[in-house]
């Protein structure tokens, strides 16, 4: 089924069009934004004003067109902040209705903040914080309180960007003493929020609008030079104090011209970074994570699962995972094979090890990943297996998580793939500890399918303080491949055990009819 979500925000119209399966995974196939600024002018007029609706009305009649094009079975449009202010919000509604066809629902605040963090939690799967979402859009503010994945509370405010810049901001670059009053109405509207938040002890802040993600985007390419992909991108706190700085300094034209900046949003830029910069310092939060999951990603969730809650985390987890490793053909068996083989391995090392019971959901997913490198580079396609989980959009994971299984993948052939790269070498001790398990693992895992045929039906392992005994139960008896192939892929695995491993065929017993068979023989 193919769907479609339309937010009809203060700052612009969107749209994202997804294909839904039936295990609920959906795979977005476009995206299309206008910038409109129907907030504009009218949180002081409390009117929409014509040109901001014109705009708009052309906008949303392209993505009515485009929705017919890509044959969308299902569209769900909702307004926000400024419609559901304006005196005339009701109006313009019934407008589109007459020129587009398109039925636009006005949400409340509260709504607005549910859709969010439904979106936010099944792109970063949100396990452990708490975290501290912030949406900020035109004319409101969304905060939600998240841990373990549930949320602790949500608020919506009336602190969006286009309305701190009009009514606190009429010079440019804003005076010292303008910036001041900005943070006194910020000060009472979100001091008792705020303190909620540093209580709890919040780990970091997940920024999940455009106008607060363009924020680290500009924070992240004055630090680095570059940006990577920005779903999932952190920078310190202090970068965005940094930005903040060096924004209130300068024009809406010398902002523009900043790398990484947008420059349609440049205007509203000093009130954004404002904002961010003191949410960030009273809550407590040492980083900031974009998350380019929001609003119309929470509506698409919320027609995919007749809910505005949305599915679990792990569930999500594991279709993300399902959905990359079918796209480049490794559910064909070997990729189902060796996790299952991992698994076993795992459950009977992780105590030597010293690794968490969270690490074996992580090496389930490595091993389903870890050859799909294989559609570019039969060779090296552990690089390539690298560079395709690293840059796919596996949803329910945070940023370290992914590169985990991205290396621990790079990981597990011998001996071309080196765990020394400047990105092993950028992880923690112990995250470095977690990839060369997992990779030692699924070095012997892999090894136990050389010949991609499943002949391994099951294993049997024994540990004792010397050794690591693994025996094999073979279709036919036949795992001549996989044993030799273990010898030379499990050096690194004995190396973390500290024990010589051996892996061997089960010696079975012969049953009564084989005895006897043996014994005439014999005579």
């Amino acid at each position: 089924m193919r769907l479609a979500a339309i937010d009809v925000g203060s700052n612009s119209v969107h749209m994202v069009i997804a294909d839904v399966r039936r295990d609920g995974h959906f795979e977005v196939i476009d995206r299309v934004k206008e910038m409109v600024r129907l907030g504009r002018n009218t949180f002081t007029s409390g009117k929409l004003g014509r040109e901001s609706m014109d705009l708009a009305l052309r906008a949303l009649k392209n993505f009515a067109r485009l929705a017919k094009v890509r044959r969308v079975d299902r569209i769900r449009a909702v307004a926000t902040s400024a419609v559901r202010e304006a005196q005339n919000g009701e109006s313009f509604i019934a407008r589109i209705r007459r020129e587009t066809g398109l039925k636009v629902e006005i949400i409340s605040g509260a709504e607005e903040a549910q859709f969010i963090f439904n979106a936010a939690r099944h792109a970063l799967g949100l396990e452990g914080g708490p975290y501290l979402l912030i949406d900020v859009g035109g004319g409101s503010v969304e905060l939600v309180l998240v841990r373990d994945g549930e949320a602790l509370w949500m608020a919506s405010l009336p602190l969006g960007v286009a309305r701190l810049t009009e009514r606190f901001f009429p010079s440019d670059p804003p005076a010292p003493a303008e910036v001041r009053k900005l943070e006194d109405h910020l000060h009472r509207k979100l001091d008792a929020l705020l303190r909620k938040a540093r209580r709890a002890g919040v780990v970091r802040a997940i920024g999940t609008s455009g106008t607060i993600n363009a924020l680290v985007a500009m924070a992240r390419v004055a630090r680095e030079g570059e940006q990577d992909r920005l779903h999932g991108l952190s920078i310190p706190a202090t970068d965005v104090t940094l930005l903040r700085n060096r924004l209130l300094r300068v024009s809406a034209d010398e902002r523009a011209e900043f790398p990484g900046a947008d420059p349609k949003r440049a205007d509203l830029m000093p009130a954004a970074v404002v904002l961010a910069d003191f949410v960030l310092e009273h809550a407590g939060a040492p980083e900031l994570v974009a998350c380019t999951w929001a609003l119309r990603e929470g509506i698409l969730l919320s027609m995919v699962n007749g809910s505005a809650r949305g599915r679990g985390a792990i569930e999500a987890r594991r279709r993300s995972v399902s959905a990359l490793a079918r796209r480049f053909g490794a559910l064909n068996g070997h990729g189902p094979q060796v996790a299952r083989l991992a698994l076993k391995i795992f459950d009977a090392a992780a105590p030597a090890l010293k690794v968490g019971p969270q690490t074996r959901e992580l090496l389930e997913h490595t091993a389903l990943l870890h050859d799909i490198g294989r559609v570019i580079d039969h060779d090296r396609h552990n690089r390539h297996t690298y560079y395709l989980v690293k840059n796919a959009e596996l949803l329910g994971f945070d940023p370290l998580e992914i590169e985990i299984i991205a290396q621990a993948a790079r990981g597990h052939r011998k001996p071309s793939a080196r765990l020394d790269s400047p990105e092993f070498r950028a992880l923690s001790p112990a995250k470095r500890h977690l990839v060369r398990s997992m990779a030692a693992i699924l070095r012997l895992a892999d090894a136990l399918d050389r010949s991609h045929f499943s002949v391994v039906k099951d294993i049997h392992v024994r540990r004792s303080p010397d050794r690591f005994n693994i025996t094999v139960d073979a279709a036919g008896g036949q795992a001549d491949l996989e044993l030799w192939t273990c010898e030379r892929r499990s050096d690194l695995l004995s190396r973390l055990l500290n024990r010589e491993i051996t892996v061997r065929h089960r010696q079975r017993r012969p049953t009564g009819h084989t005895t006897r068979a043996l014994a005439q023989a014999r005579r």
